[in-house]
């Protein structure tokens, strides 16, 4: 299983990035994804969530409103679109394949992390 995260970089506050995951080596289409983001010196926090069936989308209070998770199962794809970027958005950037379990998101799999920083 493989999932390639891309599309960080430097942005000024008040901007827009568009992060994109390819995935491989399992069946895309009913697998619930996630990105997750971790901050230096903080525990990775889960940033948003899309099912595999009908797409239904959540988001951490944090972020909802200014991102938008969707996927494209022909392309095998989950992409998180920020928007009003924020200082504090400042993170890496992590994709993950996984599913919904009693106590919500559980990630079996992980991409490799795309940087994010939010600076002026």
């Amino acid at each position: 299983v493989q999932l390639q995260a891309s599309g960080g970089g430097l942005v000024q506050p008040g901007g827009s990035l568009r992060l994109s995951c390819v995935v491989s080596g399992i069946i895309f289409r009913g697998t619930p994804m996630a990105w997750y983001r971790q901050a230096p010196g903080k525990q990775r926090e889960l940033v948003a969530t899309i099912a595999g069936k009908y797409s239904r989308a959540n988001y951490a209070d944090s972020v909802n409103g200014r991102f938008t998770i969707d996927r494209d199962n022909a392309k095998n794809t989950t992409s998180l679109q920020m928007t009003d970027l924020k200082p504090e958005d400042t993170a890496v950037y992590y994709c993950a394949a996984g599913y919904f379990g009693g106590r919500g998101y559980i990630p079996d799999y992980w991409g490799q992390g795309t940087q994010v920083t939010v600076s002026s």
